[in-house]
Order: C-alpha cells, then sequence, then structure tokens
C-alpha cells in the first residue's frame, strides 16, 4: 500500500500559543522586565486550556526568554520572543547529557595537563580569556565569548593534540552546552568564579585541584532547566 497518504502534522496547541505569545509582544511594545498577562488571562483572551497556556510558557522559560517567579508571574529576559522550533529543543534535550559527558571527561583531563604544561604565554591567555568574560558580564551579555575563549586556552595549555582534535569534533555540541548554560539566571557570574578557580589551580601547577575545580564546573553546567522539562506530546 503506499505511504503518500500520512497523517499531517499540525503544531500542538501550546506551540500556536508560543507564537501569539511572540506576536504579542512585538505589537505590544513590552520589553526586557516586563510581565507577561497572568495565565487566566492569556487562556481567556487566547481561547485555551490553563494547561496550553502553562505548557507555552515552560517553552519560553526553557529557552530563557522568560523568567517564572513563584506566585509572582511571568516576567521577560528578551525584548523578544524568538522561539526555536519545539522540535530542536527535543532534539537538544536528547544529546545534551552525552555532550555533557563527554565534557566532563575531557575537560577535566585537560585541566589536570594544564596544571602540569603550561607555560608564561599560557597563563596570560587564560587571564585574558577570564577579563573578556567578566567586560561581557558587566556589559550586560552572558558572557559566551569569553567562557570559549577560557576553555580553548586551557586546551591549548595541556598540549594534547589528540585530546583538542576531540574537542574540535564536538565543539557545535559544546557551544550549544555553553548557551544552554550561560543563560540560566545567575549562572555567567557564578561561571567566571569557577574558572577563576580553575585557573588559580593550573597557575599554582596543582593538577589534582584543576580536576575537581573543572569537574565541579561542567557539574553546574549540567544543571539546566532544559534537562528538567517534559515535552507534551499533546494537549
Amino acid at each position: 500500500m503506499s505511504d503518500t497518504l500520512r497523517p499531517i502534522n499540525r503544531p500542538r496547541l501550546y506551540e500556536q500559543v508560543v507564537a501569539s505569545l511572540r506576536d504579542y509582544v512585538s505589537s505590544s511594545g513590552l520589553r526586557t522586565g516586563d510581565r507577561l498577562p497572568p495565565e487566566r488571562e492569556l487562556a481567556e483572551r487566547l481561547g485555551v486550556s490553563r494547561a496550553s497556556v502553562k505548557q507555552a510558557i515552560v517553552v519560553l522559560e526553557v529557552q530563557g526568554l522568560v523568567e517564572v517567579r513563584h506566585g509572582g508571574g511571568s516576567y521577560l529576559l528578551r525584548d523578544t520572543l524568538d522561539t526555536e522550533p519545539v522540535a530542536a529543543l527535543v532534539e537538544r534535550r536528547r544529546r545534551l547529557p552525552d555532550v555533557l559527558e563527554a565534557r566532563e571527561a575531557m575537560e577535566t583531563k585537560l585541566a589536570e595537563l594544564a596544571a602540569e604544561r603550561r607555560t608564561a604565554a599560557d597563563l596570560e591567555a587564560i587571564e585574558a580569556a577570564l577579563r573578556h568574560m567578566s567586560a561581557e558580564i558587566e556589559a550586560g551579555g552572558i558572557g559566551m565569548e569569553g567562557d570559549r575563549r577560557f576553555h580553548a586556552a586551557v586546551t591549548a595549555a595541556a598540549r594534547s593534540s589528540l585530546l583538542a582534535e576531540f574537542m574540535g569534533m564536538i565543539a557545535e555540541q559544546i557551544t550549544e552546552s555553553r548557551a544552554e548554560s550561560l543563560r540560566q539566571q545567575g549562572r555567567p557570574r557564578r561561571s567566571l568564579e569557577q574558572h577563576r578557580r580553575i585557573a588559580a589551580a593550573i597557575r599554582a601547577g596543582d593538577g589534582p585541584r584543576a580536576v575537581s575545580a573543572m569537574r565541579r564546573h561542567v557539574r553546574t553546567v549540567s544543571r539546566v532547566r532544559l534537562l528538567t522539562w517534559e515535552p507534551a506530546d499533546e494537549d
């Protein structure tokens, strides 16, 4: 039998609510820090259940676009609600644990080797990355480029061509995990402080301390809202 007649996929109701909220924020001129209407009001105005609205808000929260305050409503963390497709979120959620596992295995070893092999030039590159990340955060950013430079400097200081090659192979996935982590509330400054502890251990030539500091850091990176999200199949 021909398989050309297949079920038509249509956006889930909560995905349609997400799209409506995006249009609402754009047309109403809401900005970062502004509060969205209460869930009950949104449900009434959109003609959907509160469950659908709640699911939509969770999708926005997972993407770091809104902050949900217990008993206090939902507040914009960006000027827009430009979201990625739910299917992309689901796929990233699927592969993120494997990426974080690989990061912990490789980056702890890289930190240990960096503590043993670093040169004065390596230490300067690490410090420059920390300064860059700090400046990004002070300017209101999340420190993405500084974070990337820091881990690249640690990798270079380890002088392990094969580990560096492995890191390069998953660079795109590492960037995803970095973005996922740094858009958590309060995470950029915490990550910067953890980077400073890693740098101090490397500077001191203390391999075990560098391993411990890097492990704590990567495990902090793994604590993201996305991994606690259970995508709804239907309303």
